[in-house]
């Protein structure tokens, strides 16, 4: 049976998907779904590593109420927005202002293009749920769909795995594993999340080995 807390969640977290469901653009990489994910990964961190739930479950519905394009020159901004709004929208329903500063600071701090540096454990784990979300097979199938959103080439037909040079992920789509993705998992905080990188990364590798298999190399 389900204690009253429980229920008290679940009722909060329909209220964070209806407010989600007016408020998100249109953004494969970054939608629904995405959330859902985000959200089943930070719960599960939580309990592992013994974070406030109350913090943790809000900062990441609401982690991307406010998201910018990958090539907007103010991307780095989205985060900081997105937790202005977030404490916006739950004061409006009455949340316990004694959690929103430090899930302001988890929405904030989970973007890699603003650099802040998460300094609760609550922070630590939305930051991680939403890197894992990058990698893997999701990864790859996201990073696929960025790639094509913004009419990128798949790969640089010269040295497609940036054998011979610096990755440019603002060329070509593939880069950006090289660039990024393949080196997420040291930037995790949790031994569950780091843990959960590893054998994504495998699928990931795996997925660049066929690629390899499956392309001219070197074409004249």
């Amino acid at each position: 049976m389900e204690t009253s807390e429980q229920v008290s969640m679940k009722e909060l977290e329909a209220t964070f998907a209806a407010y989600l469901e007016q408020q998100m653009t249109a953004d494969s990489a970054h939608d629904m779904a995405h959330i859902q994910r985000v959200v089943q990964m930070a719960r599960r961190l939580a309990e592992l590593e013994g974070a406030d739930l109350a913090v943790v479950i809000p900062a990441a519905w609401l982690h991307d109420c406010v998201t910018l394009p990958k090539n907007a020159p103010n991307r780095h901004e989205a985060s900081q927005l997105a937790a202005a709004e977030a404490v916006r929208f739950l004061r409006s329903i009455d949340y316990p202002e004694q959690h929103l500063e430090n899930i302001a600071h988890a929405i904030a701090a989970h973007s890699f293009s603003a650099g802040i540096v998460p300094t609760t454990l609550e922070a630590r784990v939305v930051q991680d749920a939403d890197r894992l979300d990058a990698i893997g097979a999701i990864g790859v199938a996201r990073c696929l769909l960025t790639g094509g959103a913004l009419q990128r080439p798949l790969y640089q037909s010269a040295d497609p795995f940036c054998e011979q040079r610096e990755p440019d992920d603002l060329a070509y789509t593939i880069d950006h594993f090289y660039r990024k993705l393949l080196k997420i998992g040291q930037t995790l905080h949790t031994q569950a999340a780091r843990d959960e990188a590893t054998r994504r990364n495998v699928f990931m590798q795996a997925f660049l080995d066929q690629l390899r298999s499956e392309i001219p190399l070197n074409p004249s």
